[in-house]
Order: structure tokens, then C-alpha cells, then sequence
């Protein structure tokens, strides 16, 4: 308990909603598996954090958009349509429309794109900590796990 000293006590009492609204409001709890890096996050890459830590659990499903199953970009067009930003359908096509930046610059909300031999495969949102949010593959959920690969370019939403 001694982690969750600084927390107030209503957010503790309020859950994790709360502490994802905190972060876009600017206090100091983040994100769910993220950093203080959120503060440094356009409010727009925040809102779609938050949008894509709400889908947590929801089935893979190839070529699904939402609200309730995702493939890959699917989720990561939904997470940024709901914070008000439209992406194009793929995941090679999200990298080629956003701002691409270094590993060093990320920030929470950034996409997180896999690629092989130039091929972008793979896609999800940055969450700090080395984490992303995305929705990995048949059989699976949405679910928050630590980046495995050195194969990832980062992009910006704008």
C-alpha cells in the first residue's frame, strides 16, 4: 500500500477511470502501464491512450474496426477517430501518414509500428514505460504488453 500513499483517496476509491481522466486533465497519474511521459503528450495522443486502455479484453478480429473487436489498426483507427483524429484503414498506411519520429522522442499515444524487411506488419499505441496497447492476433484480447522487438519505427499523429 505504501505505493498508493500519494494517490488521493477518491481517485483510489474511483479506480482507474478517474486516473485515466487525471492524465488528460494534466494531473499526475497516467495512464494505465504508462509514465509521467503523458504529460508531455498532445491532449489529442492522450485521449486516444485513454480510448485504447478502455478497450482492454476486446476479441481480435480480422478487418474489425470496433466498437467491440479490433484487428491491429482497426484499433488504433478507432482509439485516434474517438479523440477526434482520422487515420487511413492499414498499418502501413498509418505510418505513412504520421510524423516519424526517433525511439528517443516518443511519447505517450505515439503509434508503435513493426516492420520487417520495410514491410510495416504490425501497429500499436505507445503507453510509456516501453509498452504499447494493441490488439495482437487471432485468438487473442486488447491487452497492454511490453514492446518484444527492436523492428519498430515510431509515428506522430497530426
Amino acid at each position: 500500500m505504501s505505493a498508493l500513499r500519494n494517490v488521493p483517496s477518491v481517485v483510489y476509491r474511483a479506480g482507474a477511470v478517474s486516473a485515466l481522466t487525471l492524465a488528460v486533465a494534466g494531473g499526475a497519474i497516467v495512464a494505465p502501464g504508462g509514465t509521467p511521459e503523458a504529460q508531455a503528450a498532445s491532449s489529442t495522443a492522450v485521449k486516444a491512450l485513454q480510448v485504447a486502455a478502455s478497450k482492454k479484453g476486446s476479441p481480435y478480429q480480422w478487418g474489425a474496426v470496433g466498437p467491440h473487436r479490433f484487428d491491429c489498426s482497426g484499433y488504433t483507427l478507432y482509439s485516434y477517430k474517438r479523440a477526434g483524429k482520422t487515420l487511413p484503414r492499414t498499418a502501413a498506411q498509418q505510418y505513412n501518414k504520421t510524423r516519424h519520429i526517433a525511439s528517443g522522442s516518443r511519447q505517450q499515444g505515439d503509434l508503435v509500428f513493426f516492420h520487417s524487411r520495410g514491410n510495416v506488419y504490425h501497429v500499436g499505441i505507445y503507453a510509456g514505460g516501453g509498452k504499447i496497447w494493441h490488439s495482437p492476433k487471432t485468438g487473442s484480447t486488447v491487452r497492454l504488453e511490453k514492446i518484444w522487438s527492436s523492428s519498430v519505427k515510431y509515428g506522430r499523429v497530426s
